[in-house]
């Protein structure tokens, strides 16, 4: 079967994390929506209908189109399976899927978890990460946990892939359960409430402290106090410093003591950038902490305003507060442009520690970004 995630016209809702992937290569939960593809339906072919600069990476496989801003279940993952011809499934205003000119309408009756703004995805990465966690539960059992540990709640919502580690750390599972990924680690004296999700290779140093809803993508170090966040994979906070309600890329750094607001003092709803307007607009969101493209790093002592945007390779520093936008390709307290190269050589210097290089079409998107800024800085 062949089916394209389509990000139709939703995109630049859920940059600056999508100037470097389509919508349904986005992180939630424990898996990437065309992961919970290929893991639901292991013969599906994924392709992507997204920006053509994404494309070279991204290729679209035709087939089923299906919604990229619908989180996948199995319900639904088997109502577009029984879609026939010039067929369309629908729920209330939004379309989930469609087959050929889609002229006749099916109504979806289940339950769906619809992405519209890219805050969604920490707000709702609670019910997607238990979602989850009970597919992987039914499918294969757990590791088991050292006795060292203290866990407060029903141990069954602990699930260790192979590998992983954990020694003398409390975690809570009242709230939502706690996914530790193959060759993760928790590493002793941390305290987690779940729901937390680890994926492969990624670690909480020394005494980290840890709010659900939280995932960690592959490869991720992560230390300090963070609360309800998603990091994409590849990126690291290893040290004391708070972040909350945020969302950060693949290949981010984050400098020692970096502190973002995620609460106005006046405890008033926030403004936030858009991609779509290129400025700064209002939300009806009061929790919001720092959004961050790929491959952007921060200084030590940082500290984001509410709300605040990065954009891709972006090197942030400086004793005062940063601009709560900040366009792609720009370093340091003054707006200088960040050399094309030396952002690649930064960028490969991060990733061959990790057995990896940029790839030609890595590239290209990124020098599409960088070639385009105006057209993602609100500059115009």
């Amino acid at each position: 079967m062949n089916l394209t995630l389509d990000d139709n016209d939703n995109w630049l809702k859920f940059a600056p994390l999508t100037l470097t992937r389509p919508i349904g290569n986005l992180r939630m939960g424990i898996f990437t929506n065309d992961e919970r593809w290929k893991i639901m339906l292991r013969k599906v072919q994924v392709g992507y209908k997204t920006e053509d600069f994404l494309s070279r990476k991204f290729p679209d496989t035709g087939g089923v189109h299906v919604n990229a801003c619908v989180i996948l279940n199995r319900e639904i993952a088997d109502a577009i399976i029984l879609l026939g011809d010039n067929e369309e499934l629908f729920f209330e205003k939004d379309w989930i899927a469609r087959r050929g000119d889609a002229s006749n309408k099916v109504k979806y009756k289940g339950d769906v978890i619809l992405l519209s703004e890219r805050w969604n995805m920490f707000q709702l990465n609670g019910e997607v990460l238990k979602m989850d966690f009970e597919f992987i539960a039914d499918t294969r059992s757990s590791q088991q946990l050292s006795d060292s540990n203290t866990v407060i709640g029903d141990p069954s919502l602990i699930f260790l892939e192979e590998g992983a580690k954990v020694e003398a750390s409390i975690l809570n599972t009242t709230e939502g359960p706690i996914y530790i990924g193959r060759n993760a680690e928790i590493m002793e004296g941390s305290m987690v409430r779940g729901p937390l999700a680890m994926n492969e290779s990624s670690a909480l140093k020394l005494g980290t402290k840890i709010y659900g809803p939280t995932t960690l993508g592959p490869h991720c170090k992560v230390g300090g106090e963070v609360n309800n966040c998603i990091f994409q994979g590849y990126s690291n906070k290893g040290h004391d410093g708070f972040l909350g309600n945020s969302l950060i890329g693949e290949w981010c750094n984050i400098g020692a003591d970096t502190n973002s607001s995620n609460l106005k003092n006046n405890y008033g709803t926030v403004k936030t950038f858009s991609f779509e307007s290129m400025k700064e607009e209002q939300t009806d969101v009061q929790f919001m902490g720092l959004t961050m493209g790929d491959h952007s790093k921060c200084g030590i002592n940082t500290m984001f305003n509410t709300a605040a945007v990065v954009g891709v390779s972006c090197n942030v520093y400086g004793a005062e507060f940063p601009p709560k936008y900040i366009p792609s390709f720009q370093w340091g307290p003054n707006g200088d442009t960040y050399d094309f190269d030396r952002a690649l050589e930064s960028a490969n210097n991060m990733m061959v520690r990790r057995g990896l290089m940029l790839s030609g079409e890595d590239v290209d998107i990124l020098q599409h970004i960088s070639d385009t800024s105006n057209g993602f800085s609100g500059n115009k």
